[in-house]
């Protein structure tokens, strides 16, 4: 039989993760709509283009940690844009920009901080798609 102390501690721990399960994504306003972090990433997803998603990460930023999903929705965009067309040099100049963007906050504490680094990561994916597009012809949509 389980100790008083034990079973509390259990029936605790369960009620915590209980309530956080049926506690309802958070939501924000992007678009004049109530949104959730997944629906904008969607969204983001969903763009014509590398700069529409990019346009549409910036109007709905949180400047916290949820912006990591945000980024990385406008980096997956903008890089099919250019990555299959990198050559090995030009793949590892690409990992070395996102390496710095990685590092350059760093030390720093604070959720705007991941959010920062986010967003300068997908500022380089949007500065090689549009170089991209630019080298073939087209305009950055």
């Amino acid at each position: 039989m389980p100790s008083k102390c034990c079973l509390a501690a259990s029936l605790a721990a369960v009620a915590i993760v209980l309530s956080v399960a049926a506690t309802p994504a958070r939501a924000m306003v992007c678009m004049d709509t109530s949104m959730t972090l997944d629906e904008v990433v969607d969204a983001i997803s969903t763009q014509k283009s590398c700069q529409s998603a990019m346009k549409l990460a910036q109007d709905c930023q949180l400047t916290a940690s949820g912006d990591v999903q945000l980024g990385a929705a406008v980096e997956k965009k903008c890089e099919a844009d250019f990555k299959p067309g990198l050559s090995a040099a030009q793949t590892q100049a690409y990992k070395g920009e996102m390496h710095a963007c990685d590092i350059k906050y760093r030390n720093k504490s604070g959720t705007m901080y991941i959010s920062f680094t986010a967003f300068c990561r997908a500022e380089v994916a949007q500065r090689y798609s549009q170089r991209a597009l630019k080298a073939a012809g087209q305009s950055a949509r």
